[in-house]
Formats: C-alpha cells, structure tokens, sequence
C-alpha cells in the first residue's frame, strides 16, 4: 500500500526537491506556460508520454498557452511517493535546456521569440 503523506510533508518535500510544484486541495501541480497551442501540445503529448510509461496519470487543465498538471494517487486518495517521482520527471524533461549545460553537444532552442516554445522559470 501507498504511503499518504501529510499536507506538512508534502509542502516541506515540495520546497526541497520541486520548488515551482503547489499543493492545493489536496493535489500537487504546476502550471507550465507556452508560447501558444502548438507548444502547448507538445507540452500536453509530453505528459502524456511519461504518464503512460509510469502507468501513473494526472489530470491536465490544457488552455492556449498553458498546461497544469495535477498529481494526487487515486486508489491512495493522497500524495504518495508515485507523485513526486512522476512530476520530478515531468520537470526534468520539460525544463530541460540541452544549451546552458557546459560542454553540451546540443545547442538548444535558439533565444529567438519565433523559436521558444516553453516559458522557462
């Protein structure tokens, strides 16, 4: 069985390891902005991908140029460790910019406003 954590623990967990993820209302989220739908798409097919792959599913609010992911473990009726790891992937994959690691052999999206996709924090 799942371990529910504490609305305590969780916001301590959350300000160590997913500084930009809430808890609210009983789910963990965090709300990512693009630049427009089709980047909002790749952001939504994205979650989508790791979601599957974890068999772990969150409930995504989709607009224009934003997507919020909620995460809380159903059967557990909480957050449990299966919340943390799915949106510790979540944010290392979308927040990944291949161009500010040194020596990087990817050069990243280029710093142009017809270019960038994502809002980066």
């Amino acid at each position: 069985m799942d371990t529910v954590y504490t609305d305590e623990q969780v916001s301590a967990r959350l300000a160590q390891v997913l500084p930009h993820w809430t808890l609210e209302g009983g789910w963990i989220r965090r709300k990512y902005k693009t630049s427009g739908w089709k980047a909002t798409l790749m952001v939504v097919n994205t979650v989508g991908h790791l979601a599957e792959a974890a068999w772990h599913h969150p409930d995504l609010s989709v607009s224009y140029a934003f997507v919020t992911v909620k995460l809380m473990t159903h059967s557990a009726k909480g957050i449990t460790d299966k919340d943390f790891a799915l949106a510790r992937k979540i944010e290392e994959v979308l927040m990944w910019q291949p161009g500010t690691e040194p020596g990087a052999a990817l050069e990243g999206t280029p710093d142009d406003p017809r270019f960038k996709y994502l809002k980066y924090d």
